[in-house]
């Protein structure tokens, strides 16, 4: 018989008041967790932990959800009049028009759906949990109450859980309380009626850790945590772009400006006496021609295919609204370790006080790297890539972990009977503890003269690029535990030297984000030395370099004007990076921050760009915008260069839209005053804004001109204003020379005339794609291939219909051959006068 669901607990269930003896019992599970099986048990029971269910898309529900846009809910409702009328053919033909568009919309949503979520697939969070006693890498969304999971600096705590053992484990739970600094969380009940800021026995869904390692059980998963609660209360959104913000504004004032002057026409159509239903039909259809209702599915579809371009070139996008902001970056922040260095760190000598090699302090610093248990770090690696020659039989009684205050990682080792604390760290933290110097067989007081040795071989080998780390040691008593507090009058024993060699095509990479916009900017939290010498072997300006102690005694507004002179911040906390970058920001700077320490994500958190890599730590990644596969520089800039791209094809339908619904829209409303019929009708205009928007979906994938990536771009609505004047303008102007040559020259019927200006609406919106799309002369600019095809296909296909069987039913009739003629000479004198107009419209200052 099937083993029942242990005892679950919900958020407001008092679970932190138990011992963990009792918890563990209630949940069934032990210090060691819980059976592959019975978690996979439990996961089918439980569900995912995850705060949504998070449905894929359906192609159904895609489908459906296109039909909340207001304006086909009217359209609807206009074709059901048409056949509460009797006129079925017009009902038909529009419900056709709308069924393809909806069809259209969708069905290129549900592939960008489909793409974006085989990228989030790539970037799930992981959390390490034992599983039949052994430690197992497995999904966030796969952690079950009872599982006992393994904590350390850099992990995302994956669901609430009470701490069973711990050292010096310390949490950043800012998201969920609002603290400022990381709070110590320890094992041990506290009482019912505790306060969440003050439960120091439990760990919740979201929080990271900032330093030590624990071991917690977990209690409540997905939306029962903490968090699922909030979540629950609050419709939690991420912070809006400047682009999605831009283009909801945008869209909005569109769709406002035309409806109104929708119902102007309408209402201008009934006083002068003609049918109220034509006139309904003609002014709705004229609305759903003229309101840019493919904009969303366009830019969900452009930006998805230039995520997929990103992808291919290796940088992953997380939210797709941030792509624009990536390509509008100026200044991007970053370390010098893996960005401008190779990132492979190798130990080049473990040397004692006099810089002679010293195998003593290499066994030392082997001990104290391959014994610590907490986040795993390059330097570490290093040192135990090189072991010494002689271990012997030593055992790890105690380790003190690293973290970002200290500077330095302790572990207590027995050996003989005897115990020894050895302690490693930045050689200024390390020197801070130290009374007694190391100098061959002797020990001597560490004195000024002594420190000041250190202090000048330490200068030595930093200005030369090298990383040097120190090394120090204590006898210590027998004891129980061992903290932060037991560091102090320890023995300095030598140094440790690292390299990590400049990568060949560094400085080359600078200069190729110089010449596009981007000026990089470094900031490091390793001494002023070093983070010189790297800056100045890749040619950036060392004139300037800020330290975090100067920078801790800088007002706001002096930093203001230290960001824009400075490009080496060097000796950095956390909290001093964040402050470089909202000083960034405040001058007006678009910033990007690569980051993939634990110490960076309040840095990609600040930044308008958060940029980590997929190898970072679970709260950096987590933190971030973009993933990058590899951290180099040039795959980043290639990620830069392709969200200008993605950004510039999204404008390019915009302008395009905006010009010709002002200008179809202004030519509409001044036909129908002086016109004694319907300039057209309400079926042809709809299969017009099918044929001239279907083409518009190749945008996504369109060739960019090289001038429109070779700088940041932003979002700019008086632009669009300008443009969409000059060029509506235009159109209508030609509108009107066509109404001239069919009325007066021509005359022509009814018939003829909706026909000839249906034929002159697409040839003209077609052609206008290839102008508009690029500031060049058309023809000089190649567009890609799709874009060519498509609009001549449908160009064929809108000469085809008035001599198709489906005429009468569209309204259409044949034209003679001087008409189609007349309608093509002035399409190539629009075309000409668009050439020239753009050509004068680029040439203002600032353009």
């Amino acid at each position: 018989m099937r083993e029942e669901l242990p005892v679950t607990y919900k958020h407001s269930e008092l679970y932190w008041s138990l011992s963990p003896e009792d918890l563990l019992r209630s949940l069934r599970t032990s210090r060691e967790g819980l059976t592959a099986q019975e978690a996979q048990d439990r996961l089918a029971r439980v569900g995912s932990n995850a705060l949504q269910t998070g449905r894929r898309a359906v192609p159904l529900r895609l489908f459906l959800s296109q039909f909340r846009s207001p304006i086909l809910l009217i359209l609807l409702f206009a074709t059901l009049v048409s056949g509460v009328v009797g006129d079925w053919m017009d009902a038909a033909i529009i419900l056709g028009i709308v069924l393809g568009s909806v069809l259209l919309s969708s069905a290129q949503e549900y592939r960008a759906n489909a793409a974006v979520q085989r990228l989030r697939d790539r970037l799930k969070t992981r959390a390490t949990v034992l599983r039949n006693g052994q430690p197992r890498e497995i999904a966030a969304e796969e952690v079950v109450p009872g599982d006992v999971v393994l904590l350390a600096a850099g992990s995302l705590i994956p669901a609430d859980g009470v701490v069973l053992e711990s050292k010096d484990f310390y949490v950043s739970q800012a998201v969920l309380t609002g603290e400022t600094f990381p709070v110590e969380k320890r094992a041990g009940p506290v009482a019912n009626e505790t306060r969440l800021i003050e439960r120091t026995n439990c760990v919740f869904m979201g929080t990271s850790v900032r330093s030590g390692t624990a071991r917690a059980v977990i209690v409540v998963t997905g939306r029962d945590t903490e968090f699922g609660e909030i979540a629950r209360r609050l419709v939690l959104r991420p912070p809006e772009t400047e682009f999605s913000r831009g283009i909801r504004r945008f869209g909005l004032l569109l769709s406002e400006v035309m409806l109104i002057l929708v119902l102007i026409i309408f209402g201008i159509n009934v006083y002068l006496n003609r049918p109220i239903l034509d006139s309904l039909l003609f002014s709705v259809a004229l609305g759903v021609g003229l309101t840019p209702q493919l904009l969303p599915a366009i830019i969900s579809i452009t930006l998805s295919k230039g995520a997929h371009r990103m992808a291919n070139q290796g940088v992953l996008v997380r939210r797709l609204d941030s792509i624009e902001n990536f390509g509008s970056i100026d200044v991007l922040c970053s370390d010098k370790t893996g960005t401008l260095t190779e990132g492979t760190v190798l130990l080049d000598n473990a040397l004692d006080l006099n810089g002679q090699p010293s195998e003593r302090v290499l066994r030392y610093a082997y001990l104290n790297a391959s014994l610590q248990l907490g986040l795993p770090n390059p330097l570490d690696q290093a040192i135990v890539a090189r072991p010494p020659r002689h271990l012997g039989a030593v055992t790890k009684v105690a380790e003190i972990p690293y973290d970002f205050v200290r500077k330095r990682l302790s572990v207590v080792v027995e050996e003989g009977g005897a115990r020894t604390m050895v302690v490693k760290g930045a050689l200024e933290a390390v020197l801070q503890v130290c009374a007694v110097v190391a100098d061959g067989e002797r020990h001597a007081p560490l004195s000024t003269e002594a420190q000041g040795r250190i202090l000048e071989r330490y200068a030595e080998w930093s200005s030369g690029g090298f990383r040097v780390l120190g090394v120090a040691t204590r006898d210590v008593l027998i004891q129980s535990d061992y903290t932060r507090d037991d560091e102090h009058d320890l023995c300095f024993v030598g140094f440790l030297v690292f390299s990590d060699p400049l990568k060949p095509d560094a400085e080359g990479a600078i200069a190729s984000l110089a010449r596009d916009g981007v000026k990089l900017k470094i900031i490091s939290g390793d001494n002023r030395l070093v983070a010189t010498h790297v800056a100045r072997a890749v040619g950036l300006s060392v004139g300037n370099v800020l330290t975090g102690a100067t920078l801790a005694q800088m007002r706001d507004e002096a930093l203001w004007q230290a960001v824009e002179t400075t490009d080496v911040f060097a000796e950095m906390d956390p909290n001093q990076k964040e402050r470089i970058l909202l000083a960034l920001k405040k001058r007006g700077h678009v910033v990007g921050f690569l980051g993939d320490g634990i110490n960076d994500a309040p840095a990609l958190h600040a930044a308008d760009v958060g940029i980590s890599v997929d190898s970072a730590a679970d709260v950096a990644r987590e933190a971030a915008d973009f993933v990058l596969t590899e951290r180099d520089l040039g795959m980043l800039h290639q990620g830069i260069l392709l969200g200008r791209g993605t950004f510039a094809n999204t404008l390019k339908y915009v302008f395009i839209v905006t010009s010709t619904n002002f200008g179809n829209m202004f030519s509409m409303a001044g036909a129908s005053l002086f016109l004694p019929f319907l300039p057209m009708l309400p079926t042809q205009i709809l299969l017009t804004n099918f044929l001239t928007d279907f083409p518009a979906m190749a945008i996504g994938g369109d060739r960019v001109d090289p001038e429109l990536v070779a700088g940041p771009r932003r979002w700019d609505v008086g632009f669009i204003r300008r443009f969409m004047l000059t060029f509506g303008l235009l159109s209508s102007a030609f509108d009107y020379l066509t109404f001239g040559v069919l009325l007066l020259l021509l005359r022509t019927t009814p018939e003829q005339f909706r026909t000839s200006w249906f034929l002159l609406s697409v040839w003209t919106g077609l052609l206008i794609l290839l102008v508009l799309r690029t500031r060049r002369a058309f023809y000089r600019s190649q567009p890609s291939r799709a874009l060519l095809v498509l609009p001549a296909i449908l160009a064929g296909l809108a000469v085809v219909l008035p001599w198709s069987p489906w005429s009468q039913a569209l309204g259409f009739g044949p034209l003679s051959g001087p008409l189609v003629a007349a309608l093509g000479g002035i399409v190539v004198l629009y075309v000409l006068a668009s050439e020239v107009a753009k050509r004068a419209f680029y040439r203002r200052p600032g353009l």
